[in-house]
């Protein structure tokens, strides 16, 4: 038996995605600060955006030393 996967939401793969160029923030609390992405709505903590960041430099990192 065969297993169909719902379709996913064109929303859904923008926010997948979307590397969140502009944000704004929306909320500030003691610990953390909340912002949203201007072009896909996702709100998230602030240092995820940091770590998003991160990521994005360590795998173009792989990606070019894979290259060579």
């Amino acid at each position: 038996m065969t297993t169909s996967h719902p379709p996913q939401s064109p929303a859904k793969t923008r926010r997948e995605l979307c590397k969140h160029p502009q944000v704004q923030i929306v909320s500030r609390d003691e610990d953390a600060e909340y912002v949203e992405c201007k072009e896909c709505g996702e709100v998230f903590e602030s240092s995820e955006l940091k770590d998003m960041a991160l990521e994005d430099a360590k795998s173009s990192d792989l990606d070019s030393a894979e290259e060579i």
